[in-house]
């Protein structure tokens, strides 16, 4: 199974240290080296120069909504929400600006199976506006975060989920 890894009970403790390890790396600027040098430089660039910057980190819904069989990634994710809200407030004073996106269900090759099943049908059921993510839903709140039309936005979440998150239990 594809997604055995977010299962809190079917993971290992090995699996789910990587797993918080991880998303908490990410936040943290460990990401691959070419990618943690351009924001790295980015940032640094930004203090120095006295100039205005966002920085925008991709959660999920499972940071503040839960789901049986997900407990690390959800615990990972919560985690990234609350250190986008920490660094916000340390960055401000900087005109650094750092927010979230929390993206509910999208189709990638990892989860495209399941979400393509009869389980996955019936979950896209339950989303009230009955359809899952495409890449390009994300474009406008992240233009939006990172942009200057954001400009007053900082320690902030945006979902994109097409309503899962205020769908009835």
């Amino acid at each position: 199974d594809k997604l055995a890894w977010l299962h809190g009970l079917k993971a290992s403790p090995e699996m789910i240290g990587r797993i918080v390890a991880g998303n908490a790396a990410e936040a943290f600027g460990q990401l691959p080296p070419a990618m943690q040098a351009v924001a790295q430089e980015a940032a640094r660039r930004w203090v120095a120069g006295r100039r205005a910057g966002a920085i925008v980190a991709v959660a999920s819904i499972l940071g503040v909504r839960v789901a049986g069989g997900v407990a690390p990634y959800a615990a990972s994710k919560a985690g990234l929400i609350q250190l986008t809200k920490a660094m916000a407030l340390e960055l401000a004073r900087h005109d650094i600006r750092v927010n979230a996106l929390l993206p509910g269900w999208f189709v990638t090759d990892l989860n495209r199976d399941f979400l393509e099943s009869e389980a996955g049908d019936r979950l896209r059921r339950r989303v009230p506006m009955r359809r899952f993510g495409r890449p390009e839903d994300l474009d406008g709140p992240l233009l939006l975060l990172a942009s200057d039309a954001g400009r007053g936005m900082t320690g902030t979440t945006v979902t994109v989920d097409h309503g899962h998150t205020i769908s009835a239990l």
